[in-house]
């Protein structure tokens, strides 16, 4: 009988697998890609540039492909319609970019090219004088001898404009995972940039940073540049859980594509719904939390993974791919079960190895709907 079960299971998840293969081959023949690079050099932080991948896979019409420094040198971003500067450190990035490859990137954009910088890429788009950066976006940023001023789970506000991209958060209170973003400023130029959201939330954590600095500042952007177009956030939307589908929908703007409907899967701002600024204290808790997920007691596991979850912390959500090898099964399907809830597509292929290797059938059963879960959502 065990066996039984274990290959219906395995039977019905290929079944869906093949579906959903079938479904994006049908995809890919039906319509021409929107090509979206993601930049990889020496600086971009290697979870922004996963997360940000991941976030645009969301979009079916998008193909999303990490690009270095030397294949923009050899001419390859001229096979995409946009490119995104992810999270990191925008000065390393542009170091790597090299002086001859900022040319080919203002030419890429100025000559009809989309592109995108998310928190470190807002930093380097902008035209802050004394920063390195691409002189890009009208932007600048302020108050540099702070900007490691917190991290945490910020509230924003949209524009109009902003809701004529965004007009699925219409009636929501709207809150985004924030690391060290920019404060951003209309600089010195006659060509403008379009405010589409602003900071409501005061992140002076530990009164590290002025207080008062970033409520009312610019939070999102975009412009026109040449014939192309430029989009930056302070925020980082492809961390955050209900708000993933921002990152495509930016890349259709760039691109000048027409904006889809995202299925409410992806859709779900109501799910953060309280500021979550890091202060000191919080630092810590989330340091003891850590190391509870080492205990050798699974109910201080389970209780640490919870507890972690409630506080949006957005390093615990890959910690969770840990736990799928823990020792106590009902540990395994809670990680399991987080890595849905987080949207963490990116650790499907450890799900379904857990899933493959686990022996508990009740367990194995409920993994089998966490993959299928995560896989319907991904052939919407």
């Amino acid at each position: 009988m065990k066996h039984l079960i274990l290959y219906f299971l395995g039977v019905v998840l290929m079944f869906f697998f093949v579906n959903c293969s079938n479904v994006e081959n049908d995809t890919q023949k039906a319509k021409t890609k929107i090509n979206i690079a993601v930049f990889d050099g020496n600086g971009a932080g290697v979870v922004s540039v996963v997360e940000t991948i991941e976030a645009l896979r969301i979009d079916t019409g998008i193909n999303a492909e990490a690009l270095s420094a030397s294949r923009i040198q050899n001419g390859d971003l001229s096979n995409f319609d946009a490119i995104i500067i992810p999270g990191g450190s925008g000065s390393k990035q542009l170091n790597n970019l090299g002086e001859s490859n900022r040319l080919i990137v203002r030419e890429f954009v100025e000559q009809g090219g989309g592109i995108i910088g998310i928190c470190a890429g807002a930093y380097m788009l902008s035209s802050t004088e004394g920063y390195p950066n691409l002189d890009i976006a009208s932007s600048i940023h302020i108050d540099r001898a702070h900007y490691n001023r917190g991290r945490g789970l910020v509230e924003f506000a949209l524009t109009e404009a902003g809701y004529d991209i965004f007009q699925e958060l219409r009636d929501n209170s709207l809150f985004v995972q924030y690391y060290d973003g920019p404060v951003l400023v209309q600089g010195d130029s006659s060509n403008t940039y379009n405010e589409l959201g602003t900071f409501i939330s005061d992140i002076h954590p530990d009164d590290f940073a002025p207080e008062g600095l970033t409520p009312g500042r610019t939070f999102w952007l975009n412009q026109e540049i040449g014939e192309g177009k430029v989009f930056l956030t302070a925020g980082h939307p492809e961390s955050t859980p209900g708000m993933r589908w921002m990152v495509p929908r930016m890349a259709r703007w760039v691109t000048n594509n027409d904006f889809i409907d995202y299925d409410e899967t992806w859709v779900r701002p109501e799910i953060n719904d309280t500021e979550i600024i890091f202060t000191k204290e919080l630092r810590k808790t989330e340091k003891d939390l850590w190391w509870q997920l080492f205990s050798d007691n699974p109910q201080d596991q389970i209780g640490a993974l919870n507890a972690l979850h409630n506080l949006r912390s957005r390093p615990a959500v890959r910690w969770s791919i840990g736990l799928l090898r823990a020792n106590n099964a009902k540990v395994r399907l809670l990680a399991a079960e987080l890595l849905l809830q987080t949207e963490y597509t990116a650790a499907l292929k450890d799900v379904q190895e857990a899933y493959e290797m686990e022996t508990d059938l009740l367990v194995k059963k409920a993994m089998a709907n966490v993959i299928f879960e995560f896989e319907k959502t991904l052939c919407e």
